[in-house]
């Protein structure tokens, strides 16, 4: 029997503890022969990020010693903070940030100690025998701060000797199957990495040392994303150069593309070692393409794409091969994230460990509905709208629920479909809410992309405040009882509609950009 209660008065079995105290936060699966690793960031101990390793037998072990960090601080949101090969497992200490090799429960350190304290940083470790090559960023004692790619040996005996730089970024040093050849990434400012790129390909000595550097892709206005080799020495890349982010080859003729189509195989480098794609064999590669807001999972074999059929729709940026099974970290609506095994070829999927143990019934789940709405300038924009949703209860007829918009950061971050227990917290208490995509947002291309350009604070607070008057309009919401509530970029567009519009009863900034003129000065 359900009760009639006002919308926003419901009992729900989802509690503040539960969003705080049980969830953990998975990423940067790897994969090294038969064994299966990923990073785990553990609420329940002050946040610290753990590597994990599932071995050959199925047995899961953490392999960094009792308060071992493993995070890193290049370009400050980091990424790419360990790697492993043929058994090595090598990381950054979020403490210091020198590199360590860690194994028997000890984690010993073989960078140098710097003359400040964390002033060099590492990331996003490449292999190349018994040379590691990574991203080193060096801050001064007058705040210059300096990135350069380096390679140092992994025994230790070496100091960290610089092999490219005069960009002001760097970033997915690849070696090619043979060795003889180094690929990344650099760019330099006012371009971010989604803006414009520049891949670079080089000579390399056995040393680590490189020669006869060329550029042979991207420029201010294309960003190139994830540069891989496949087994057979061919450079494949993403780049945006039709307005949105497909794969392409290197051919003797230039870049090749191998399937075109209006969706996103790349995503923003806000974090190093990004793997939206990998290699099953030389011509059939598994890729991760986000289409209209949600991640699909597929196969492209020559110029063809087949899409893998799973139960998801959110994939994070890690993949990882081993024979026929592909290893994802992926959820949806329903499902909370999880370390998977997927089937390339049956699609049968594995749960290896799971993100949270989730004690509540999935009649309590409210499922988003990707909506498009008007917005100014004659144009559309995107979001996900989550009804109300209780079994226990319903609202009056007379009434309409109240709203809660959602504005995420980035501002070129978006937010997706993915189970988020937040969100549910408000649902299930009878509250509507709405997860803006506001220009700006990735995942439909580049123009979407652009458009917020110069128009922060302006376009992305139209958005938010049409998404809301869409819904009222709709009957889907109470025009007298709208909130809004965002953090970072998300935070300033909620400042912006607090003050500058009357949409809004309320509103929460978290951690905020308050300011875009020091923002950009500083």
């Amino acid at each position: 029997m359900t009760t009639v209660a006002p919308y926003g008065s419901w009992n729900s079995p989802i509690s503040l503890s539960m969003l705080t105290e049980s969830a953990v936060g998975l990423g940067n699966v790897v994969a090294d022969g038969g064994d299966l690793y990923w990073s785990e960031s553990r609420s329940h101990d002050g946040g610290r990020t753990v590597i994990v390793r599932r071995d050959a037998h199925g047995e899961i072990t953490d392999i960094a010693p009792e308060g071992f960090n493993s995070r890193s601080r290049v370009h400050e949101y980091g990424g790419g903070a360990y790697a492993v090969h043929d058994g090595a497992v090598i990381s950054c200490s979020f403490d210091d940030q020198r590199v360590y090799r860690l194994a028997d429960g000890n984690a010993t350190p073989f960078t140098p100690e710097p003359d400040a304290p964390a002033a060099d940083r590492y990331a996003d470790f490449a292999f190349h025998d018994d040379v590691v090559i990574c991203v080193r960023e060096v801050h001064g004692s007058d705040l210059e701060v300096v990135n350069a790619l380096v390679a140092f040996p992994l025994d230790g005996s070496g100091s960290p000797q610089v092999i490219a730089e005069g960009h002001d970024f760097y970033s997915t040093p690849r070696v090619n199957p043979d060795g003889s050849r180094l690929a990344w990434l650099s760019w330099d400012h006012p371009q971010m990495p989604w803006d414009g790129t520049e891949l670079w390909c080089a000579a390399l000595a056995s040393d680590g040392t490189l020669s006869e550097p060329e550029l042979v892709a991207g420029g201010v206005d294309e960003s190139i994303f994830e540069p891989e080799w496949s087994p057979d020495g061919v450079l494949h890349f993403v780049s945006d150069r039709t307005g949105w982010w497909n794969l392409y080859r290197m051919t003797d003729d230039g870049p090749e593309a191998l399937h075109t189509m209006d969706a996103e195989f790349g995503i923003p480098q806000w974090g190093f070692d990004m793997r939206r794609y990998g290699f099953l064999t030389s011509d059939r590669i598994a890729t991760i393409y986000s289409d209209e807001g949600l991640d699909r999972l597929g196969i492209v074999d020559g110029d063809k794409l087949t899409p893998v059929v799973t139960p998801y729709d959110l994939f994070r940026p890690w993949l990882a091969m081993y024979g026929d099974t592909l290893y994802a970290i992926a959820g949806n609506a329903d499902t909370p994230l999880a370390v998977l095994a997927i089937d390339v070829d049956t699609g049968a999927v594995e749960v290896v460990r799971e993100s949270i143990d989730l004690d509540v019934d999935s009649t309590m789940i409210s499922r988003p509905k990707p909506i498009e709405f008007p917005t100014t300038s004659g144009e559309i924009a995107h979001a996900f709208y989550y009804p109300p949703h209780n079994p226990n209860y319903r609202g009056p007829d007379y009434e309409m629920p109240p709203l809660l918009v959602l504005s995420h950061g980035g501002p070129t971050a978006a937010t997706t479909s993915g189970f988020d227990l937040g969100i549910q917290f408000w649902t299930s208490r009878g509250f509507a809410v709405v997860d803006v995509n506001y220009r700006g947002s990735t995942g439909y291309g580049r123009e979407y992309r652009n458009a917020l350009r110069g128009q922060w604070g302006v376009a992305d607070l139209d958005d938010c405040v049409n998404a809301a008057r869409y819904l009222v309009e709709e009957g889907l919401a109470d025009v007298d009882r709208l909130a809004i509530r965002g953090g970072s970029a998300g935070g300033y567009t909620t400042l912006c509609a607090l003050t500058f519009s009357d949409v809004f009863g309320a509103g929460a900034s978290y951690f905020g950009v308050g300011d875009l003129a020091a923002l950009a000065t500083e």
